[in-house]
């Protein structure tokens, strides 16, 4: 008997919302959104402890409290976190998730510039990469999708 394994797909059915295995692409997206997370906590836990690592400017346009900065930058580093475990599983939610906080993360060191820059620009380039390397892999991996 013939069983369903052995027929070809057919390129007119759509993609599904969950594509496994994910491509290594994706893969590292996740591995360093867990890694700009844990970056991101260490950064909103010296910025609450008030520590002297960072410089205070003056008449800075988007200048909040280190206490601020720190609360914004541990939220923002739990969230990536926990949606860089969760594009591990390959959901699409989880990608367009991680695109999102990436994209608030980039946002989030970019008015951190003037008080730590070299630790802000590498986090800006980190999560830009997060952003380019998951709408990379949902590309790639929907239009094999499509070809399989």
């Amino acid at each position: 008997m013939a069983s369903d394994a052995s027929r070809p797909r057919t390129s007119s059915s759509p993609p599904s919302d969950w594509h496994a295995p994910t491509s290594g692409t994706t893969l590292t997206a996740a591995v360093l959104m867990v890694v700009a997370g844990a970056m991101a906590i260490l950064e909103g836990i010296a910025a609450l402890a008030k520590d002297d690592l960072f410089a205070v400017t003056r008449h800075y346009v988007f200048e909040f409290s280190l206490t601020g900065w720190g609360w914004v930058h541990l939220i923002v580093g739990i969230a990536l976190v926990l949606s860089g475990c969760a594009v591990f599983t390959g959901a699409l939610w989880a990608r367009f998730l991680g695109v999102a906080i990436a994209s608030l993360g980039v946002i989030a060191n970019f008015l951190w510039l003037p008080y730590y820059p070299w630790w802000a620009i590498i986090l800006i380039a980190i999560n830009l990469f997060v952003v380019w390397a998951l709408c990379a892999g949902m590309q790639r991996e929907a239009d094999a999708s499509m070809t399989v």
